[in-house]
């Protein structure tokens, strides 16, 4: 067993997020086990990237409301105790609705090179925007 009493709070990097946005390692991918886990915070406003995952990725909200985007213009409104399955391949984003606080819990199955996610351009205002209109704000 290893019991592990604290995981320092980091700010996710601004080339892969829009905003600020904090992260609490839970778990980083292993020669025994391939899970990667973080509870990440997004404030009002922000969002990942556009990025995608090679075995998918499972968001379980903790709190506040958020919002997943995908490349075919599907989103959808999440907020706390609801998940989202994310297949493989699939491009997508997440982050906090535009007047609130939004957590989760992303968990991701990596490979042998790290946790598999592929980051690709930020979602622009007019995407995000879009998203809120879509979604009623």
């Amino acid at each position: 067993m290893e019991h592990i009493t604290e995981t320092p709070t980091l700010k996710a990097p601004a080339d892969r997020f829009t905003g600020d946005v904090y992260l609490n390692m839970i778990e980083v991918p292993s020669d025994s086990a391939r899970l990667a886990s973080a509870l990440v915070r997004f404030t009002p406003g922000a969002r990942t990237n556009w990025h995608s995952h090679a075995k998918g990725q499972v968001l379980y909200v903790t709190d506040g409301v958020g919002l997943v985007g995908t490349r075919d213009g599907n989103v959808v409104r999440i907020t706390a105790g609801e998940t989202v399955k994310c297949p493989a391949e699939e491009e997508h984003w997440h982050g906090a609705t535009d007047t609130t606080l939004m957590a989760h819990i992303a968990m991701v199955v990596g490979d042998s090179s790290g946790d598999g996610t592929t980051w690709l351009e930020p979602v622009t205002d007019e995407q995000f925007t879009a998203a809120l209109d879509a979604t009623g704000r």
